[in-house]
């Protein structure tokens, strides 16, 4: 229940705050005339965290599908072909070589803001680690009997790789879905902390904190409640993941 808590509180902000919110007005910068007083350009920061969460929690689940609907095949297809192994799996260790931050940084130089190319950079950062996890789960299920005695007899790809393989490998791909997303949250939100992708007066959680942390002691809520939510979701989704394997297991 924690971990269920944990997530909804700042999903719901996210998914819903801004429907709650009909007019964004100024005032004076890091005063308390509010609930939680304004930012350091005078905005109400209540109304922004309920506008604040939409950019972080899309792009991070977006990115996060994208990555599993790449890197699944990717490795899968490197673990049961020895021909295209090196061929698939060698240019992502350069990749995984780089620090994501450096690649995030570079990347958003050259293609430009936006929020469809912060998408594909934290999709790019993240998908060599699924495709190393999936061929290194994938590898383990084709050495089984069973995926032999299914060759043997001549079953199709599409039975042995797709059907019987992916079924197999589900849970640990269950398993580090929850990590993955987390860490797409980490990414998504160090992008707009850094302001890549977003508008550096974007109506952004991550945004919030960065843009705020010069008043931290005059108005520390501007900081700390965006910051909190960041971090209850990543931990929230850690814990609901891993208690939902524990069920399955059990």
């Amino acid at each position: 229940m924690i971990g269920a808590v944990l997530v909804v509180v700042p999903l719901a902000l996210a998914l819903l705050g801004p429907l709650f919110v009909s007019d964004v007005g100024r005032g004076a910068p890091f005063v308390s005339n509010s609930v939680l007083g304004t930012d350091f350009v005078g905005r109400d920061v209540w109304q922004q965290v309920l506008l604040g969460g939409q950019t972080v929690v899309f792009v991070a689940l977006v990115a996060t599908v994208l990555s599993y609907a790449v890197g699944v095949p990717w490795g899968v297809v490197a673990a049961m072909s020895r021909v295209v192994d090196d061929v698939l799996m060698r240019p992502l260790d350069l990749l995984l070589a780089v620090p994501s931050l450096l690649v995030l940084i570079l990347a958003a130089a050259i293609a430009g803001p936006g929020l469809p190319v912060l998408i594909g950079i934290v999709t790019l950062v993240n998908f060599p680690d699924v495709a190393r996890i999936s061929r290194g789960a994938a590898l383990e299920i084709a050495a089984r009997p069973a995926l032999e005695a299914m060759r043997l007899q001549d079953e199709t790809w599409w039975r042995t790789s797709v059907l019987y393989t992916g079924r197999a490998m589900l849970r640990t791909v269950a398993a580090d879905a929850g990590v993955r997303l987390t860490g797409a949250l980490y990414l998504v939100a160090s992008a707009s902390f850094l302001g890549v992708g977003v508008p550096p007066d974007a109506a952004d959680w991550a945004v919030m904190v960065d843009r705020n942390r010069v008043g931290l002691f005059l108005q520390p809520w501007a900081v700390v409640v965006p910051a909190l939510l960041i971090v209850s979701l990543s931990v929230g989704l850690n814990l609901t993941f891993d208690r939902a394997l524990r069920k399955e297991a059990v």
